[in-house]
């Protein structure tokens, strides 16, 4: 049977599944690392993505070789946001600013006001800019690199850039084109007059790549691509999409269920068959990768607060998640707002963390456990959010992404939400999705009948801890958050 790649371009690496077209067996792995790139300026040279892509398909795709087997079909889903601005020769003119760059922050408050305020821009495109969106970044460079914006001639996306160095072809997809600030999920379009605001005197319109349809190729891979891949003559790449869409595809996503994914960012999202728009911002009005919408809320502080508490303390990840699960829930008093370097929901990019109700005999368990829970409480005012503007939220509740593997965030998650959590099977759901998309377009059939057949989704539960006060913490933590 032949093979598909499905390719998971994050912040951090690039992560290669190798799957069986039909079954969805995974065959191979492969990884390689991208730079680091953190706040306040964030940013990668995208000839850095491609480097790791080729290596982690050569390392997936070795044992495949000797056996001869096929790779029919790859499709790539990248982190969101980015911008890669591309000239007139299809040259990356600078390095990629990335979603955690914060340094468009002041070009998304003078977008809102232009427009008349958020609910307009939640109106215009499902979403209000941050200074994660691309159309923010588009105003920065606008302003502060002005010869190089007058070079740019194609804006692309993380994922666009990579599946055109596959095909040699301009495209994206809808869910990816979702979170630029400049395309909207209800109207199916790009708005160009949004891009006016940040200039008017350019024709945004062919500077702007194909939309592609969930299972629409993005082309045949080229030659040199697919040798370079180890594809198959002639592969067909899908259109790709972003990393929470192909997410959702690898977890066979219905409307009703939760997400909730804990990377270098947190994210908290549903698939719903009607698209919104929610004028406070806290909800980004997504499209998904089936023809669907995916309301996210999204923070930019997740593992990445663990991580720093376990440097602190100078531990590994499992030894903190250990003291977590020991200290007692609400980490005796302990709380912290995880908003370390600068926070995207609620929106206050220059913002840093805080540490209350810290006393002399403070202990290890209680700041491993204020650590855990201040990243859980953040994502379910995400949730809360979501509830809010009407949205089914009591279906199945996942758990994916890093965190998940941790021993202490799914039993906190489920304590703290008072439901059973599914940490479902695998660890590169993004990379799942991504496959799952290129059987869609291989087969000719949709997305979401791959993903159903090939089981997505399925893995152990964790039931919640009924006397964990869920009300106290929660609010302990509002209270510090709102001071």
């Amino acid at each position: 049977m032949p093979l598909v790649m499905g390719v998971d371009s994050s912040t951090t690496a690039t992560k290669v599944e190798l799957r069986d077209a039909v079954s969805g067996d995974l065959v191979a792995t492969g990884r390689a690392p991208h730079p680091p790139a953190g706040p306040p300026v964030a940013e990668q040279d995208p000839a850095a993505w491609w480097k790791a892509l080729t290596r982690a398909a050569r390392e997936a795709g070795a044992a495949e070789a000797a056996a001869g087997t096929e790779i029919a079909a790859v499709a790539v889903a990248g982190q969101q946001h980015g911008l890669v601005a591309l000239d007139d020769e299809r040259n990356v003119l600078r390095p990629a600013k990335l979603w955690n760059d914060n340094e468009s922050a002041p070009d998304a408050a003078w977008l809102v006001e232009q427009l008349g305020g958020p609910g307009q821009w939640a109106e215009a495109c499902g979403s209000v800019p941050v200074a994660s969106f691309t159309i923010t970044k588009l105003s920065w460079l606008h302003r502060n690199e002005p010869a190089t914006f007058d070079r740019l001639a194609h804006v692309l996306l993380p994922h666009d850039w990579l599946t055109y160095g596959l095909t040699g072809e301009l495209s994206t997809d809808r869910g990816d084109a979702s979170g630029t600030g400049y395309w909207s999920p209800a109207g199916g379009e790009w708005r160009t007059d949004l891009l006016d605001i940040v200039d008017a005197g350019r024709d945004w319109g062919v500077m702007l790549p194909a939309v592609r349809g969930p299972a629409e190729p993005a082309g045949p891979a080229q030659r040199l691509a697919a040798v370079a891949l180890g594809l198959a003559d002639g592969a067909v790449v899908g259109p790709g999409t972003g990393d929470n869409m192909a997410a959702a595809l690898g977890l066979g996503l219905r409307p009703g269920d939760v997400a909730v994914s804990l990377g270098t960012s947190g994210t908290v999202y549903t698939v719903s068959d009607r698209a919104v728009a929610d004028a406070t911002g806290a909800v980004a009005g997504f499209a998904d990768a089936t023809g669907r919408f995916l309301p996210l809320v999204c923070t930019v502080n997740a593992t990445r607060v663990t991580d720093a508490v376990a440097r602190l303390l100078g531990v590994d990840g499992d030894t903190l998640a250990r003291l977590a699960l020991d200290g007692p829930p609400g980490a005796g008093g302990v709380v912290l707002v995880p908003h370390l370097d600068g926070e995207r929901t609620p929106n206050r990019p220059a913002a840093t963390g805080l540490l209350a109700g810290f006393r002399s005999d403070v202990t290890r368990e209680q700041v491993s456990r204020a650590a855990h829970e201040g990243v859980v409480c953040g994502l379910l005012d995400g949730l809360d959010a979501l509830a809010a503007l009407g949205l089914p939220v009591g279906g199945r509740l996942f758990l994916v992404g890093g965190g998940a593997r941790s021993a202490a965030y799914p039993r906190l998650l489920a304590g703290l939400t008072g439901q059973q959590v599914i940490v479902p099977a695998g660890e590169e759901h993004v990379a799942m999705g991504a496959a799952v998309q290129a059987a869609a377009v291989l087969q000719g059939g949709t997305p979401e009948d791959v993903a159903a057949a090939w089981g997505g989704g399925t893995g152990h539960a964790v039931d919640p801890d009924l006397a964990v006060p869920r009300e106290e913490v929660r609010a302990a933590y509002a209270a510090a958050r709102d001071r």
